[in-house]
């Protein structure tokens, strides 16, 4: 069947241009940056209230959920590599542009709650060092990430990159200090499987709820595509090696977390990471601490970048209202949208001092779950629309991974939507 012609965006404003400086490394630690600082340091200790001795289950449980979405991230950034992708996508499957824009409003909307649940995540560590109020630190340093952010894409995903690596390495030393644990695993294996009980699987899947939270990342690396070099090759790349790494470390460090400290003991600390270091070194945790900080202003910093880069590529694709249409400015000193950065820096003050972490996460996962029903829905329609000559061929996907990503992305969605309306 051949199809009719995909719509087109044209840009609403041809002034200065976006940067190309982005090449696989530094997109793949952009995206590590995200998904190490935006989960494992703020919420392994929340997962492991909810799921208990299953908390590793519920990440690699998330880390299945994710799986299948970030492969049909990876194919339609390198079919469509525009800055507000999901929006992108939408518009290019379905030709409605009131959807495109709806899913675009919703991806600006998550990268601020997400931003502003780890400004919340960052008071409990800076707290471990400084004495100071919650509001003082959420706003001062929403304000730092939001300059950081405007100063330039190379120096801020430069910075995202360095602290990405000083961040695993923090998560490797919690695995070092604790590495004991892994022989206590052949008499404690029973504590470790779920067996058949409704209610320990019940835990499993309200930790994965949160743990979703820590695999974001793949649709924020959507969203910087027109600052990628050889974007077609380098973003797909990036996104399964990403997930890849993630899921690894995610999961050994959990692991050793639950045979560290009783996970209800584990639920109860603000600085989970830190706690652990403590009671298996002896040692002060400031280090941790420290890391932590940087680790969750990292994950910060990046989803602020994605917000404000997808409310300037909506703006650029004629997808915001015409009153927004200003954001598409892009200075010519910074090559940044400075003024979208500004507006998401409001928005993220806002969020991260009216709402709970835990509250902000959820949110977050849903409107994630959300977006991936609906860009898995668009892989979908744009495949079955194609023939054979229209097929790309640096990814091409088979039809039940965007079938598999769209019934486990809508179910989730439901049920974590139940949840919170309880």
């Amino acid at each position: 069947m051949q199809s009719p012609e995909p719509p087109t965006t044209s840009p609403s404003n041809q002034g200065p241009q976006l940067k190309r400086v982005l090449n696989l490394p530094l997109i793949t630690l952009y995206g590590l940056g995200t998904t190490i600082g935006g989960g494992i340091y703020v919420l392994v200790g929340k997962v492991a209230e909810r799921a208990g001795m299953m908390a590793p289950l519920s990440f690699m449980v998330a880390a299945l959920l994710s799986a299948f979405t970030a492969l049909t991230f990876a194919e339609l950034s390198s079919r469509y590599p525009k800055s507000a992708g999901e929006a992108v996508y939408v518009q290019q499957a379905f030709n409605y542009k009131q959807l495109a824009v709806f899913i675009g409003i919703l991806v600006i909307l998550n990268g601020c709650v997400s931003a502003a649940a780890l400004a919340n995540g960052f008071v409990g560590y800076l707290q471990t060092f400084i004495p100071i109020p919650d509001w003082a630190a959420i706003v001062l340093i929403s304000i730092a990430l939001g300059l950081l952010a405007a100063w330039g894409i190379g120096q801020s995903v430069m910075a995202a990159a360095i602290i990405t690596l000083v961040e695993v390495g923090g998560l490797m030393v919690i695995i070092w200090v604790a590495r004991d644990e892994f022989s206590t695993i052949p008499l404690r294996s029973h504590e470790l499987m779920p067996g058949f009980d409704g209610v320990v699987w019940l835990g499993i899947l309200s930790g994965s709820f949160l743990a979703f939270y820590a695999f974001i990342g793949f649709e924020d690396m959507v969203n910087v595509a027109e600052e990628i070099k050889d974007v077609e090759n380098t973003l797909p790349r990036a996104i399964i090696i990403t997930l890849v790494l993630t899921t690894l470390i995610y999961f050994l460090v959990t692991l050793v977390a639950v045979l560290s400290i009783p996970p209800a003991e584990l639920g109860q600390q603000k600085a989970p990471l830190s706690y652990i270091y403590e009671i298996k070194s002896g040692a002060d945790p400031a280090v941790i601490s420290l890391i932590s900080i940087f680790a969750i202003l990292n994950g910060g910093l990046i989803q602020i970048i994605m917000a404000s880069r997808v409310l300037y590529g909506m703006s650029r694709q004629s997808l915001a209202p015409k009153a927004l249409r200003f954001m598409a400015d892009i200075n010519p000193r910074t090559q940044t949208p400075i003024k979208a950065t500004a507006s998401v820096i409001v928005l993220v003050c806002v969020l991260a001092l009216s709402f709970a972490i835990e509250s902000l996460a959820e949110t977050t996962s849903l409107m994630i779950l959300i977006i991936a029903t609906l860009v898995n829905a668009s892989l979908l329609r744009i495949k079955l629309n194609e023939d054979n000559q229209e097929k790309v061929t640096r990814i091409n996907l088979p039809l039940w991974v965007p079938a598999c990503g769209l019934l486990v992305s809508f179910s989730f969605a439901l049920m974590i939507a139940v949840d919170l309306l309880k």
